[in-house]
Formats: structure tokens, sequence, C-alpha cells
């Protein structure tokens, strides 16, 4: 069920994860045309710092966006802005967890704030804020 404005309290958070294979990377690389060697190529990325491929970033912020609108606070959540750093990368084939939440409420728009971040091997890979409409529950 949905959180809506009124049932969301500051605090109140969730937390998913999934592990990025080569073959997401790959999908994401074909649908939005980014097929920079770094996330795609082995021996390209082997003479990179990284020293593999890595996930790209926007990629990641993606997953987020899906715990916002499908998990917390849920279906029919609207982001209105969302400000992250990246801060290390994100390894393909790694486990990535996504953590969000409400630091916030705004009672003149009935949005929420929302801290954001995605952590890989227990280190956070991006951190950041969102402001959302909560799902009204109707």
């Amino acid at each position: 069920m949905p959180h809506t404005y009124e049932s969301l309290q500051v605090g109140d958070g969730f937390t998913w994860s999934r592990v990025i294979t080569m073959e997401d990377v790959q999908k994401y690389a074909d649908v939005t045309g980014d097929d920079n060697p770094l996330h795609l190529d082995a021996e390209y990325a082997a003479t990179t710092p990284f020293g593999k491929p890595v996930v790209h970033g926007m990629y990641v912020l993606g997953l987020a966006s899906k715990v916002l609108g499908r998990d917390f606070p849920g279906h029919g959540a609207v982001a209105v802005s969302i400000s992250v750093k990246f801060l290390r990368p994100v390894p393909v084939g790694e486990e990535v967890t996504i953590e969000v939440k409400v630091s916030e409420k705004i009672e003149r728009f009935k949005h929420v704030k929302i801290r954001l971040y995605a952590y890989v091997n227990g280190k956070m890979a991006v951190g950041g804020e969102a402001v959302v409409i909560p799902p009204s529950g109707e």
C-alpha cells in the first residue's frame, strides 16, 4: 500500500537491493545509446583507474527512481527534484542497496524530502536527496 503525505513520518524509510549484471548494463546502454567502453568493454575498463567495467551512474539513479515510484512512498509518487553526488563506482556484478528515508515534510506543498543513498560493498556510492509528491491514497 502506498504511503500518503498524512501517513509518512520523518524517519520512515525503505531499503531494497539488487545485483546489477552485465546484461543489465548492456540493456541500459542499448536503450540510452550510452555505450561508453568504461561500462561495456572489460579490456578498456582494465586500463582505467576502476580496473573493470562499472555501472552507469544514471542506471543506479534509475534504481532509486524505481524505489521512490513503486516501493516507497509507492505507486503514484512523483519526483519533483533529485540531487545526488556520485561518490564511488559500482562494479558490474555487485549488489547495490538503495536506501531512502524521509527527512522532512513540507506542509505548504504536501511534499516530502527524502534522503537517498546507494551502497555497494557496505560503502556509499551515491548520496543525495529527492523531493517527492507522495501518492494521494485515492
